[in-house]
């Protein structure tokens, strides 16, 4: 049985991956710590908080006496850290609180792993594992071959570099001290619980209330597209059978272009009004109620500073040595989401409302 710390629990991939374990593996002990800044949303793990699956605590990664209490208290084994500031256009205009959480707070965590399972306790069996994005890798042309872990870290945003150097961390953490640490790095994620400020759930959501759907630049942008539940079961395989000291990437080998996946996602939507008559009473403002083509909505705007053009990655490591591959293909995936969205309307609309953060 483990007894897992899961930071950043209440945000988009770790809620889902609170989820996806407590399914998985009943017998094991998980307490979540999330600050429950803008994107962290409680209501996204509420129903395994009041089934008692998880124990909730709210509380920052950078508070290490506070991170060091729960490692001793609840005798944690092993960390996920899906704690981060992730938003890119956020990073440009507010650059400080990346540095605060991605940097300064994973140093927090490795901290206090340091000295309770290695200073104090000498714990053999733990594992500090860090959830990273391929953005470290900077862009790729069209020509370039996909992401490995190899590949040069050349970071292009103040995100991407504050989730680059927390990499490195992790990283040296191992080398230099011993602790137990696997690193995994993702590309775009989709799917259930997705906070209303990424394309594609931004897109839906615009969609349903009428409002234009913008596209930075020509749209040309390529994303390799990964759904939810695929990126959680490569991280439980990393966590349950990966090598110490390694990185693996997880990937859905599935580019598309930014303009491509808004029109799929159109075509979707519009598919979903005309076979259920009653999304158009629910959401009349959408131009889909009255016939219209979703993509009617589609604008482009100016692109935003340093836009990488390109990210795909070779999952082939993690395919190789530990069985990895996604099961849903970018329809199905999106197929989910989509229902997910019309199917739990009350846990958008509390954002859009603002009273999730009441």
């Amino acid at each position: 049985m483990k007894k897992l710390l899961v930071t950043g629990a209440a945000g988009f991939i770790g809620s889902n991956f609170v989820h996806y374990w407590s399914n998985k593996h009943e017998s094991d002990e998980i307490i979540v710590l999330d600050a429950l800044t803008y994107a962290g949303n409680k209501n996204s793990i509420e129903k395994l908080i009041s089934d008692r699956a998880i124990q909730f605590v709210q509380g920052s990664i950078c508070d290490t006496d506070l991170v060091r209490k729960l490692l001793v208290e609840y005798q944690i084994d092993t960390i996920v850290n899906f704690a981060a500031e992730s938003h890119v256009d956020r990073s440009i205009t507010g650059p400080d609180a990346f540095i605060e959480t991605n940097i300064i707070g994973t140093h927090s965590l490795l901290k206090a792993a340091k000295e309770i399972w290695l200073d104090d306790n000498q714990l053999t069996d733990h594992l500090f594992h860090h959830v990273s994005t391929d953005e470290v890798y900077g862009t790729l042309t069209s020509d370039d071959p996909a992401f490995c872990e190899t590949t040069p870290y050349a970071p292009n945003s103040p995100y991407a570099s504050s989730k680059a150097a927390s990499d490195h961390l992790v990283r040296a953490y191992h080398h230099t001290y011993g602790l137990n640490v696997t690193t995994s790095n993702c590309s775009n994620n989709y799917g259930p619980y997705h906070f209303p400020e990424k394309l594609i759930p931004l897109c839906l959501l615009n969609i349903l209330s009428g409002k234009p759907l913008p596209i930075y630049g020509d749209g040309k942008q390529i994303r390799d597209w990964l759904y939810v539940d695929d990126h959680c079961r490569g991280i439980e395989l990393v966590i349950m059978n990966g090598k110490h000291g390694e990185t693996y990437n997880i990937g859905g080998n599935n580019e598309w272009t930014n303009i491509d996946v808004v029109n799929l996602l159109c075509d979707l939507v519009d598919n979903s009004f005309k076979q259920e008559q009653s999304l158009a009473d629910r959401y009349p403002n959408s131009p889909c109620a009255s016939g219209v083509n979703a993509n009617s909505l589609i604008t482009y705007v100016q692109d935003r500073p340093g836009h990488d053009t390109r990210y795909a990655i070779d999952a082939s490591k993690i395919e190789k040595d530990l069985g990895y591959k996604p099961i849903e293909d970018f329809d199905s995936g999106l197929r989910k989401t989509v229902d997910w969205y019309f199917e739990n309307e009350p846990w958008w609309q509390a954002i859009l409302d603002g009273s999730y953060r009441e």
